[in-house]
């Protein structure tokens, strides 16, 4: 998740919504803001005092300690009061400080085996973009598809899904934005009924938000809550959820939820847009500027199929005993085959696929959210507070059958997404939700995997994931339409969500 740009969102939509009142108003919000900040920043060393040393829940003195820390960093998380990557540092100070745990075990946290498949993932990514070679296969699939309004609507959901698949949802997102921009002004100036015009400029923003969410569940590299869980479940059990094993089970959720997408915007905002000359000429000149496919996209590709056919065929590949391959190690390698192979540009022969310098676009606050959120965890985990809200927890069910707690799980996960980060809190949820299930004698994937799912799924606030920032920000869509829309798809999540994993996942993935 790139979180500055979801602030540079924020900004430029704030900026539009004040620029026609008058500065002294203008500078009054943005002081409210400045002191709302300061107060969120406040909150948190406030309550770590407050269980530090009042503990109102009358836990041990290391429990109080890391509870303290953990509430502490959670609420700035919430709040985003200070930046997240700085908050995941706090364990490798204060838990050390306090005597929870030394250094160097809180420092293992952030070198995590999983941590270097998303890395590995991340950089793959940026040889991906680096060559524009996911806006030719964004303009071919739409190119394809055809050039009617909801045939465009079809081949943006379909590109942005398969897309985010393999590309973190903002980055997805972010490039699909200025395509469906330019569409939208074709579409504009084809002196199209006003209101189909808005209902199409409506369902294309709203189509790229959902699709970069919902093609990111797909596979474990897609979006970062999945890493984040699958990091957990690697760090507590030594137990790999494997590459194509999630594929499996996932894929389907994803092509379901982006085929019900498409129906529901259809249905909600009817276009009526039928093929045009100018819709045609408009993709057929984006290709044209791009040229004929060059020998760095053809090499980036290739790296790409084979990174992907080798985490699909691991299982199988391992079972001749000639090699053991893992996830993160088919990662690192398809990673270090983007700064290992030439271009191949005749005017500059030395230059690779990916030089050190492109890593500046690379999301390192998020690796070491992870290890921030892992080295949190681990610290509950050894004093036993995990363990305890686990039991107190499972004490709440009453005897609940599997398929309540996964519905109830779900639907919570769903809802604070909406209004948190969604690696903060599935970084925050992992650990309690398996605590949950160990006491109730169930497998931890059970529970966790559909709050994972579900974290991804926000649709219905501009706030809910950086996706649906961004294309809030560009005015096309009102908020009463993002609720209504987001409601549903909502439900929808939840429904395939629970469903699948309920009866279909056990038979896929167990840990039992």
């Amino acid at each position: 998740m790139n979180h500055d740009f979801y602030h540079l969102c924020i900004e430029l939509f704030d900026f539009e919504y004040f620029i026609n009142l008058d500065e002294t108003v203008y500078l009054e919000k943005k002081q409210s803001q400045a002191a709302w900040s300061y107060f969120n920043f406040l909150i948190g060393p406030t309550l770590f005092l407050y269980f530090l040393l009042l503990n109102p829940l009358t836990l041990a003195p290391l429990q109080c300690k890391a509870l303290a820390i953990s509430v502490m960093m959670i609420v700035w998380w919430i709040t985003e009061a200070i930046p997240m990557p700085v908050v995941a540092l706090l364990p490798l100070v204060a838990f050390p400080l306090l005597g929870i745990s030394k250094f160097s075990v809180v420092a293992s946290s952030y070198s995590n085996e999983v941590i270097f498949l998303f890395m590995g993932g991340f950089m793959i990514g940026l040889g991906i973009e680096k060559w524009n070679l996911h806006k030719r296969i964004a303009l071919n699939i739409i190119q394809f598809t055809g050039t009617g309004g909801n045939k465009i609507l079809l081949g943006f959901i379909f590109s942005t899904g398969l897309i985010s698949m393999w590309l973190s949802n903002t980055a997805t997102t972010m490039m699909m934005f200025p395509i469906a921009l330019s569409v939208i002004t074709v579409v504009g100036n084809m002196n199209i009924d006003n209101k189909n015009a808005k209902n199409f400029s409506l369902c294309i923003m709203l189509s790229i938000a959902y699709a970069s969410n919902f093609g990111g569940i797909s596979t474990i590299i897609g979006t970062p809550p999945n890493i984040a869980y699958v990091s957990f479940i690697s760090n507590k059990y030594s137990f790999d959820i494997p590459f194509l094993s999630w594929m499996l089970l996932c894929t389907p959720i994803a092509i379901l939820l982006l085929a019900s997408l498409y129906f529901l915007l259809i249905t909600l905002y009817p276009n009526k847009i039928k093929s045009s000359s100018e819709m045609s000429l408009l993709v057929k000149s984006e290709l044209e500027q791009l040229g004929p496919i060059s020998i760095p996209e053809k090499r980036v590709l290739t790296i790409f199929i084979l990174t992907a056919s080798l985490w699909i065929s691991r299982e199988f590949i391992n079972r001749f005993g000639v090699v053991k391959l893992d996830d993160n190690m088919i990662a690192v390698f398809g990673a270090i085959l983007m700064f290992l192979t030439p271009s191949g540009k005749s005017f500059h022969k030395t230059e690779r696929l990916l030089g050190w310098s492109d890593t500046t676009k690379m999301a390192w606050g998020i690796l070491l959210l992870f290890g921030g959120g892992m080295a949190m965890a681990g610290g509950l985990e050894k004093v036993g507070l995990i363990n305890s809200l686990g039991n107190w927890m499972s004490g709440f069910t009453d005897g609940s059958s599997v398929l309540v707690l996964i519905i109830s799980i779900t639907i919570i996960s769903i809802m604070l997404s909406e209004v948190m980060s969604n690696v903060a809190q599935v970084i925050v949820l992992a650990p309690v939700v398996t605590a949950m299930t160990q006491s109730l004698n169930l497998d931890p994937l059970l529970l966790g995997i559909p709050m994972t799912l579900a974290a991804s799924c926000a649709s219905m606030l501009p706030m809910g994931t950086p996706p649906n920032a961004i294309v809030f920000s560009s005015g096309h869509i009102r908020l009463k339409e993002m609720l209504t829309t987001g409601f549903i798809m909502n439900l929808i999540s939840i429904i395939l969500i629970v469903l699948f994993t309920n009866y279909l996942m056990p038979f896929i993935i167990s840990m039992k």
